[in-house]
């Protein structure tokens, strides 16, 4: 095969690739997943004797309860504001709901940076809350996600030198059963610790169990078919020993529900740079589940175990909550797994160590477009050695160029004969059509990690570069880069062989034009790393093919000068020779005449 259709091969899949990210989001926004129109009551936790403990009966509550029909805005109680060093949070007293979550050290915009990112809300098209609750066996007093609880404040801020914060909700039945939610918020963290109190006050014992869960809405649907130019995923994950990591997609908890018991796992909520997360403490096994419910809202929850709490005792339920960034480090010390959130695909193996490289260039450099540009270079120097084997071969090839331009003419549409030539002028000139492809091809999933690599790191989230790049991780606002991509891409198709195959020749000229326009919509930091590999190409290239031609030219004219030798050397031995016949027989006739 010849060594450009790989070329081109490697690059229309790589194309396809892209494409077809934006083919499935695109999809994604055509279909988007069904509404559902029931609400029924998911199963509880199991009780002793083979009783379960019931959820509450609507997942999500009627008009009555506060829902205002035919909106996505969820009703409720009084509102609890809580300000801490890293939150600006809102808990409805309806439930005891975490309803607002804002992330002050994550501005909403650039435009924008005293207004937190609102991770967590009840209002507008992206519904996304934390709930949890308690309920008791056979239709007990408990607290779930309907009742009402009482705050012992309406405000509550973090105040210098304080590492902790409480905040209480307290709730209260006829029958004597009281509980108290109590949310701990710790400086620094991202982590909530999330515990619920029963204090029974009744003649009975009480039993029950506790659940946490997630409600949230699909994406909104963004108008362009390209969007950013990245695709990433938004819906439900869940984790168990068995499988690390698994994604339930909004239309998979419409199909089937989930329901499976796991100790020690974890379920989230995770969308571009940022997740929910509920974690139990360990070695506590719960019941995973997920639920379709009314107003196209999706729930991923746990349910825990029963417990028994006699009259006149209490009984403590603990939970904890992350609300935040994908931050590796950070959610790996949390719980197994967590940090996979942060999710490079099947190449995680080789985006992690990209991704440890790229921060420890930063921590040098301090800044991220400048730590691209370097980790991009460190990639072209481990790379160099396939590099020039590829660079050298496609030089070779183009030396090559005019001859199988002449034999094209010469063989026409013979083809078999055509490739029988090739073959053995590449035999002839040493050259490997392979040469130029193989090592290309060995770097694609190095460039693929390194892709996912910087749309997953939410720290080139609005990092700025220089001059008008103010944000990384949004297009150029002024297109500079993509075009100067474009332009790069352009050079080096002037340096690699032209395809003989006019059609190959037209659809290789047309690559940059449609990497150009595909890149005007991707991120600026990613551009930027194949503005800089494109640059540090071509600069190789350039090398490799001015020695390989110099070399060429140099070995032509030694040969010709041999040649040219040997030319004079066989008309001087000719002359000998024509010499020497012409006296051998004088000097036979003189010795007969001798005697």
């Amino acid at each position: 095969m010849e060594n450009q259709r790989l070329i081109l091969f490697a690059a229309l899949m790589f194309v396809v690739f892209l494409l077809w990210q934006n083919w499935l989001e695109f999809q994604a926004k055509k279909h988007p997943p069904p509404a559902p129109t029931a609400a029924s009551a998911p199963a509880g936790p199991t009780a002793p004797g083979g009783g379960t403990v019931p959820v509450p009966g609507q997942d999500v509550p009627s008009a009555a309860a506060g829902v205002i029909p035919g909106s996505q805005a969820l009703g409720g109680g009084q509102r609890v504001h809580v300000t801490t060093d890293l939150f600006e949070i809102e808990i409805d007293t309806v439930g005891g709901d975490l309803r607002q979550a804002g992330l002050r050290t994550y501005p909403d915009s650039v435009q924008r940076p005293d207004q937190p990112f609102l991770l967590l809300k009840d209002t507008g098209p992206d519904l996304f809350i934390a709930q949890s609750g308690l309920v008791a066996l056979n239709n007990g007093p408990a607290p779930n996600h309907y009742a009402t609880f009482v705050p012992e404040r309406t405000e509550y801020r973090l105040a210098d030198g304080q590492d902790t914060l409480e905040v209480r909700l307290n709730w209260s039945d006829p029958s004597g059963v009281k509980a108290v939610k109590t949310y701990t918020f710790h400086r620094g963290s991202f982590l909530v610790d999330v515990s619920q109190r029963i204090e029974n006050g009744s003649s009975e014992p009480w039993q029950g169990g506790q659940y946490r869960q997630f409600q949230r809405t699909p994406p909104k649907v963004v108008s362009s078919y390209f969007g950013s130019g990245v695709i990433t995923y938004t819906g439900a994950v869940v984790s168990t020993p068995e499988q690390r990591y698994e994604k339930i997609s909004f239309d998979q908890i419409a199909k089937k529900e989930l329901n499976q018991t796991v100790k020690d796992g974890w379920v989230a909520m995770i969308q571009h740079y940022f997740l929910g997360a509920w974690v139990p403490n360990s070695g506590e096994a719960e019941e995973f589940y997920t639920k379709a419910v009314g107003n196209n809202r999706y729930l991923v929850g746990m349910r825990g175990g029963v417990q028994t709490v006699p009259p006149g005792a209490t009984g403590d339920f603990r939970t904890r909550l992350f609300v935040g960034p994908k931050l590796a480090d950070e959610l790996s010390k949390i719980a197994p797994n967590l940090q996979l959130t942060v999710d490079y695909g099947m190449l995680t193996i080789i985006a992690e160590p990209l991704f440890w490289l790229l921060k420890a260039i930063h921590w040098v450099v301090g800044n991220w477009g400048w730590a691209i540009i370097f980790l991009t270079v460190l990639i072209k120097l481990a790379f160099y050695k396939l590099s020039e084997t590829s660079y050298r071969s496609m030089a070779n090839m183009r030396r090559l160029a005019p001859e199988l331009g002449r034999l094209k003419e010469l063989y026409g549409d013979d083809k078999q004969k055509m490739n029988q030539a090739m073959m053995d002028m590449y035999k002839k000139e040493k050259v490997n059509p392979l040469g130029g492809c193989l090592p290309i091809l060995v770097q694609i999933p190095v460039f693929i990690a390194l892709y996912w690599v910087l749309v997953e790191s939410v720290q080139l989230r609005q990092a700025p570069f220089m001059l008008w790049i103010k944000d990384m991780s949004i297009p150029d606002p002024y297109y500079v880069l993509p075009l100067i991509m474009g332009v790069t891409m352009f050079v080096q198709q002037k340096l690699s062989p032209a395809p003989p195959d006019p059609v190959q020749a037209k659809v290789m000229m047309a690559l940059p034009v449609v990497f150009t326009f595909m890149f005007l919509w991707f991120p600026a930091g990613l551009v930027l790393y194949w503005v800089v590999n494109n640059i540090l190409s071509i600069a190789q290239q350039w090398v490799i093919t001015k020695r390989v031609e110099s070399g060429a030219d140099a070995a032509a004219l030694k040969a010709k000068e041999k040649s040219g030798a040997g030319s004079v050397m066989g008309e001087q031995a000719k002359k000998l020779l024509t010499l020497a016949k012409q006296v051998l027989p004088d000097q036979k006739n003189s010795g007969k005449r001798k005697k």
